[in-house]
């Protein structure tokens, strides 16, 4: 299994310390060294006062921080998690994308969303309820820019003639694209254009909040991960060449009491259930209290199972 940093700022109440430039530098190298595939970073650019006051969280905006963090580091890969395509014209996505993957020397993996706040969605002049075509179209104009090659558009909510964006991005023919959300419907995506299906484990109130279905159990994800591979292999794919990436499971956080056999039993079961990668949430309430638990994490998780 795998192993991503979340960025401590996921969680309503923090230490000021987490967003000065020497802790994220520290966040970024200390996570490399530890032995973590990625680090990712939460997209919420304008979210609502009541989300916020009913438990919501802060961020910094993704492709700023995480362009910052590949210059302090040169293995761990790079995520926004999850990013919302419909944020933003997809072109200019398209070009954030190309530009980290380019200078992090083609680090990064783009996870995307349809976002879930109508009220954010408004403030970022995305159409909320047309949000999936909105997704599913910045996604195949995409694939068409980052070949780098003159092109016209011609789509619902994007057109353009003859553009051409370059640099095209490092990784060809493109940077690994996941998808966020619980639904059939997010995995259905997977599997036609998906590297990566990453989930929440959560019940029904955050299955509420979040827009998805709920997953509540790991037998639960074990089902939906089922259903994930049959997908996959009625489009002709390998269900072992895509991976399964959870946040969430009962508070789990990375804690100085954290008891490390439970938790090595609970990522044994994420294992059988199908997971591939774990989101760790790294604590809030201090800079040192974070530098120790990616230590630790690093000491007593990570290094342990690749033993």
């Amino acid at each position: 299994m795998e192993f991503t940093a979340n960025y401590p700022l996921h969680h309503p109440v923090y230490s000021d310390e987490i967003l000065s430039p020497g802790y994220v530098a520290d966040f970024a190298t200390l996570s490399e060294a530890a032995g973590f595939f990625a680090i990712s970073l939460t997209e919420h650019p304008a979210p609502s006062a009541r989300w916020r006051g009913a438990g919501g969280h802060d961020a910094l905006d993704v492709f700023t921080m995480l362009g910052y963090c590949a210059a302090l580091t040169s293995t761990i890969r790079l995520m926004p998690y999850v990013m919302v395509p419909a944020f933003r014209s997809a072109v200019m996505g398209a070009k954030q994308i190309a530009t980290l993957d380019v200078l992090s020397g083609g680090r990064t993996i783009i996870p995307v969303g349809t976002g879930y706040l109508r009220t954010e969605g408004d403030a970022m002049a995305m159409d909320f309820d047309r949000r999936n075509e909105m997704l599913d179209e910045a996604v195949r104009i995409w694939k068409q820019v980052w070949a780098g090659e003159p092109v016209a558009i011609a789509g619902d909510f994007v057109t353009a003639q003859e553009i051409v964006v370059r640099p095209v991005p490092t990784q060809r023919p493109h940077p690994p694209l996941w998808v966020g959300g619980n639904s059939r419907r997010a995995r259905q995506r997977v599997a036609e254009y998906g590297v990566g299906w990453t989930p929440i484990l959560g019940g029904e109130v955050l299955a509420r909040t979040t827009r998805t279905a709920p997953l509540s159990e790991i037998s639960d994800l074990a089902a939906a991960v089922g259903d994930l591979h049959r997908r996959l292999e009625t489009a002709g794919r390998d269900p072992h060449e895509v991976a399964v990436q959870i946040q969430g499971g009962g508070g789990r956080l990375l804690t100085g009491d954290l008891a490390i056999e439970p938790y090595l039993d609970w990522l044994g079961a994420l294992e059988e259930a199908g997971v591939t990668h774990l989101i760790v949430e790294i604590p809030p309430q201090s800079g040192q209290a974070g530098r120790e638990a990616i230590e630790r994490y690093g000491e007593e998780i990570i290094s342990r199972l690749s033993k």
